[in-house]
């Protein structure tokens, strides 16, 4: 039974992985995005990005995931009752009609993506307004534009600076994917709980915490190596 019992919760833990590189690959840019939509000096743009990361952060992740995968459905049944009644037409009203709920996993990784964004875009801001006005002086100095600034000494010297908050919450990424099950997407949690349901074992449910146990202190270790590889900015 414990044979089986690992194997099945190291098939979720397969999808919890996935959900997480997939999260971080596609957040992790998009946050840099949004961080300079809210550090935009066009004032509309800047508050436009300002209002969405409130909400974001301002609403819990499971609300989200129930938003963006049941939301969908939602607009299509109301799409469809309004050209069955006749009350509207028009391609937009049909498309609607037609508008499929998104596969489990992928709004699940939509929710997570476009929520870590937003916090990841706020922990960039910190780490770019952090860096002191002389070092962009510096370097218009040396004849430098602006882009050149950025990339040749602001960003290393952000990337040092956020190693910390953005490992925090890249960890806390691990533990939310179980999330995940509120729309019925298999990661590691809900395989333990068939165990629970099926069979009356309760152990199960606690085994999982060494899988999180185990994935957490690989990335602790890893974010400890960067940051002494990054230490030279040390003053």
């Amino acid at each position: 039974m414990f044979v089986e019992v690992s194997l099945k919760l190291f098939e979720g833990m397969l999808v919890t992985c996935r959900l997480f590189a997939l999260t971080l690959l596609f957040s992790l840019p998009l946050g840099l995005l949004i961080c300079f939509g809210s550090m935009s000096r066009i004032r509309p743009v800047k508050w436009i990005v300002k209002v969405f990361v409130w909400i974001i952060r301002g609403t819990p992740l499971m609300l989200q995931l129930i938003v963006i995968y049941y939301g969908p459905g939602l607009i299509g049944t109301w799409a469809s009752k309004l050209l069955a009644t006749g009350a509207a037409s028009g391609f937009l009203i049909e498309w609607l009609a037609t508008w499929q709920v998104f596969d489990r996993f992928f709004a699940v990784m939509v929710a997570f993506v476009i929520n870590y964004s937003c916090y990841f875009s706020e922990i960039y801001r910190g780490g770019i307004e952090s860096i002191s006005r002389g070092q962009y002086e510096a370097g218009q100095v040396l004849g430098m534009t602006k882009t050149q600034i950025f990339f040749k000494i602001v960003l290393l010297q952000v990337i040092k600076r956020i190693v910390p908050p953005m490992s925090n919450e890249i960890i806390t990424l691990v533990k939310d994917t179980s999330l995940a099950r509120v729309v019925m997407v298999y990661e590691i949690i809900w395989n333990a709980q068939k165990f629970v349901k099926s069979d009356g074992l309760l152990w199960p449910l606690f085994y999982t915490a060494v899988y999180y146990l185990l994935f957490c202190g690989v990335l602790t270790l890893l974010f400890g190596y960067i940051e002494k590889k990054m230490s030279y900015f040390r003053s």
